[in-house]
């Protein structure tokens, strides 16, 4: 009997060491801290398309100014997309954008993304011209 009773605490015992070990251990990935700057926008050409313009930049979702900086986390194993346009201002708006997701794990040091955007004319004389547009940010982990 004592044998028996043994055995039924250890069996006890062991059920309850199992029933408190998660199901599923996964590894916990950790955050990382992101800086993006928004180094420069650049009119690189402009073939007749206009000359009135507004231009947007934006790290993951949220707007940049030119020299203006965001520090934000993401997962180590996560990625943050960078978003660039540029509007020709006139009765008929001519647009263009661009968009480049990046990975966190592809940052070491400081490193330059280039987003180039190209905006053609959609109406009159200079049809089908274009005009590009250079944004250039920096990412480097905080």
């Amino acid at each position: 009997m004592r044998h028996h009773a043994a055995k039924v605490w250890l069996c006890m015992l062991l059920i309850i060491a199992i029933s408190c070990q998660p199901a599923f251990a996964a590894k916990k990935s950790s955050d990382v801290k992101v800086k993006v700057t928004l180094v420069s926008v650049e009119l690189v050409e402009n073939n007749h398309v206009g000359n009135d313009w507004a231009t947007a930049a934006a790290v993951n979702g949220k707007a940049m100014e030119e020299g203006g900086s965001q520090t934000f986390s993401i997962k180590s194993t996560g990625s943050f997309k960078l978003k660039a346009s540029a509007e020709e201002q006139d009765k008929i708006p001519d647009t263009g954008s661009a968009e480049k997701s990046i990975k966190a794990s592809s940052i070491s040091g400081t490193k330059e993304y280039v987003l180039n955007v190209e905006v053609v004319e959609n109406r009159g004389r200079y049809s089908g011209n274009t005009a590009h547009w250079k944004f250039t940010f920096k990412a480097e982990k905080a």
